[in-house]
């Protein structure tokens, strides 16, 4: 499988099918209550939240064109100057393990460089424990409090990575 995933910039047409993903996955990890990324007003409109300056978002898919994850980075709301923010990287249980998500991190990061943030922030729970071991091995640092006002106080969790 892992060799059959891919990654894009997303389209309007992958907009229920990111939808769907994070309404999928979030719930699996006890994130569905108040204070949590899949009551965001985006999420039924993650193309047209992610085609405007500093941000961008990126759909894993299949070889026969399966949405089936996806991340994207975004100007850290209520955050400083040249900080961004890794939000809804989700992916299904089929695309889990395949390296994708570093792939896409990676890349997410590459994308936040060219697009001049010096530093990127993200906000997990307890739970992750995956995503977590990913985050310190490509450089993120354990944060002892939340940054900027992202309205996520559902997330216990938090770190960040200079990029420059």
């Amino acid at each position: 499988m892992a060799d059959a995933l891919t990654f894009r910039p997303i389209l309007p047409e992958d907009d229920p099918a990111v939808a769907a993903i994070i309404r999928t996955v979030m719930p699996r990890f006890g994130a569905d209550g108040p204070g949590f990324a899949i009551h965001d007003p985006e999420v039924d409109g993650m193309c047209a939240a992610y085609s405007v300056p500093g941000a961008a978002y990126f759909v894993v898919e299949t070889g026969d064109g399966r949405v089936v994850g996806g991340g994207g980075i975004a100007k850290l709301e209520g955050g400083e100057r040249g900080v961004c923010e890794l939000r809804k990287m989700y992916f299904l249980d089929e695309a889990r393990g395949s390296g994708m998500g570093e792939k896409l991190l990676r890349h997410c990061l590459s994308v936040a460089k060219e697009l001049d943030y010096k530093t990127c922030y993200l906000e997990t729970l307890s739970g992750m424990d995956a995503a977590m071991r990913l985050y310190e091995k490509l450089g993120f640092e354990k944060l002892c409090a939340p940054m900027g006002a992202t309205g996520h106080g559902g997330c216990d969790r938090w770190y960040a990575r200079k990029l420059r």
